[in-house]
């Protein structure tokens, strides 16, 4: 098995609220739209995100009316303060502050319309981390 992309299927209320959360403040383009559906990407790492409207027929009975819930859509990358920063101009809520762990991670959290929570982390090692050392 060789594995190309790397895809997470959402299931929300609004499809295009969470479409245009993605694409305007996280760098997404639409791959694919049709009623219900909307298929995005971005052309580094990220993993790419299909949101399906709760109820469409695609999905199988005993999931379609499922919420994507108590996950978190977690993007590891470097530059968290910019990031953060950037979001915050945007008038992006930052639902969770930057904040360090003792394990050497730096995140935050923002969510989208529908609830989505999207987590970016920055690793260091702990002796890296600011305030610390040696």
């Amino acid at each position: 098995m060789q594995i190309t992309t790397s895809t997470v299927s959402l299931t929300v209320d609004d499809v295009a609220a969470s479409q245009a959360f993605f694409t305007a403040h996280l760098g997404y383009q639409e791959q694919a739209v049709a009623e219900g559906f909307a298929a995005l990407t971005r052309p580094d790492a990220a993993v790419d995100i299909v949101l399906l409207r709760r109820g469409i027929e695609v999905l199988p009975e005993d999931q379609r009316d499922r919420h994507a819930g108590g996950l978190i859509l977690a993007f590891t990358l470097t530059g968290l303060e910019a990031e953060e920063k950037r979001l915050r101009e945007e008038g992006v809520e930052i639902t969770m502050p930057l904040r360090e762990e003792p394990w050497g991670e730096r995140l935050f959290q923002i969510t989208d319309p529908n609830g989505l929570i999207v987590q970016f982390v920055e690793w260091v090692s702990p002796a890296d981390a600011p305030g610390e050392s040696m």
